[in-house]
C-alpha cells in the first residue's frame, strides 16, 4: 500500500487526509508540531472507518518518526491568510517553516514526490526544490488544480452547466498574477467564446484571480480548505494510480514558455514519476505579456528568499 505524509494537520491537511482515506488511496501520516493535533484528527478520521468502510490507516504525530518511506509528501504547514492579507505577505514566516519541513523530509524520504500547498505557493515550491535537491519532476505546487477548479465553477455557475463539463486553462502565479485564459477553455468541448462575450469572460477571469480572497473575506478567520484539499487529492490520485492526467501545477521551468529558474503554473502530465511532461501552449501576445507579469511577480518573491 502506498504511503502519503501530510505535514500540517490544519483544515487543509486534515481534510485531504480524510479524502485520501475515503478513496482508499494510501495509508496516511499526519504531522503537526502542535501537541495532540495530528493524533487527534487522525483518531477522529479512523473512527469513521466502520461507517465509511475504508481499509487504509491514518496516524498522527508531532515529529517525523513515522514518515520514512513515504511515496508522496504534501506540505500544508504554514500561516494562513487573514482578511486583507496577500499570499505574498506570508513569505518570510512560511519560508522558515517550509525549509525546516523539507530538510526533514528529504533525509527521511529521498525518493518521495513533494507537493507544496503553503503560500506564497510558487515561491515556496521553488524553496522546496532548492532545499531538497530533488529532480524537478518530483517537486511541484498544487495551485493550478485549485485555480482551474475555481474557474470551472464560476463558468458553470454563469452558464447553468455542471463544472465538470468545463475544461479550463489557468497559467501563471497562484495569486494576483494568475492568468486564466478563456481562449483555451471549453464547455463540453465547445469554446467558451461561443457562450460568453469578451467582457463576460474577463469578469470570470478576474473573479478566479480573487477566488481565494473572496473566501477569506467571507470566513473572516482562516482561508479556503475544502477545494484545496480536493485539489491535493486529485494530484495524489493521478500520481499514485499513474493516471497521467493533464493537470495544472506550479513546476520548475527550464526554458518552457521562455522562462528559466522559476516555478510557475502550467499544464503538465502527472503520473507515477511525478511531472512527466510540461505542455507548452501557443500564446497570443496579450496572453504572453500577462504571463511575463506573472513571472516578474514570482521572481521578485524568489529573490527575497534566503537560499
Amino acid at each position: 500500500m502506498a504511503k502519503v505524509t501530510i505535514v500540517g494537520a490544519g483544515n487543509v491537511g486534515a481534510t485531504a487526509a480524510h479524502l485520501i482515506a475515503l478513496k482508499n488511496l494510501a495509508n496516511v501520516v499526519l504531522v503537526d508540531v502542535v501537541e495532540g493535533l495530528a493524533r487527534g484528527k487522525a483518531l477522529d478520521i479512523m473512527q469513521s472507518a466502520a461507517i465509511e468502510g475504508f481499509s487504509v490507516s491514518v496516524v498522527g504525530s508531532e515529529d517525523y518518526g513515522l514518515v520514512d518511506g513515504s511515496d508522496i509528501v504534501v506540505i500544508t504547514a504554514g500561516v494562513p491568510r487573514r482578511p486583507g492579507m496577500t499570499r505574498e505577505e506570508l513569505l518570510s514566516t512560511n519560508a522558515s517553516i517550509v525549509k525546516d519541513v523539507v530538510e526533514h523530509i528529504s533525509s527521511r524520504c529521498p525518493n518521495a514526490i513533494i507537493i507544496v500547498v503553503t503560500n506564497p505557493l510558487d515561491a515556496m515550491s521553488y524553496l522546496a526544490y532548492k532545499v531538497s535537491g530533488f529532480p524537478r519532476e518530483r517537486v511541484m505546487g498544487m495551485a493550478g488544480v485549485l485555480d482551474a477548479a475555481r474557474f470551472s465553477y464560476f463558468i458553470g455557475e454563469k452558464l447553468g452547466v455542471h463544472p465538470s463539463g468545463v475544461n479550463p486553462c489557468v497559467l501563471g502565479s497562484h495569486g494576483e498574477a494568475m492568468v486564466p485564459i478563456a481562449r483555451f477553455t471549453t464547455v463540453y468541448g465547445v469554446p467558451l467564446s461561443k457562450f460568453l462575450k469578451d467582457e463576460e469572460m474577463e469578469d470570470l477571469e478576474e473573479r478566479t484571480r480573487k477566488g481565494g480572497a473572496e473566501i477569506v473575506s467571507l470566513l473572516k478567520k482562516g482561508s479556503a480548505f475544502y477545494a484545496p484539499a480536493s485539489s491535493i487529492v486529485h494530484m495524489v490520485k493521478s500520481i499514485l494510480l499513474d493516471e497521467k492526467k493533464l493537470l495544472y501545477a506550479s513546476v520548475y521551468l527550464e526554458g518552457e514558455y521562455g522562462f528559466k529558474d522559476v516555478f510557475m503554473g502550467v499544464p503538465v502530465v502527472l503520473g507515477k514519476g511525478g511531472v512527466e511532461k510540461v505542455v507548452e501552449l501557443e500564446l497570443e501576445e496579450r496572453e504572453r505579456r500577462r504571463l511575463e507579469d506573472a513571472y516578474t511577480s514570482i521572481k521578485s518573491l524568489i529573490d527575497r528568499l534566503e537560499l
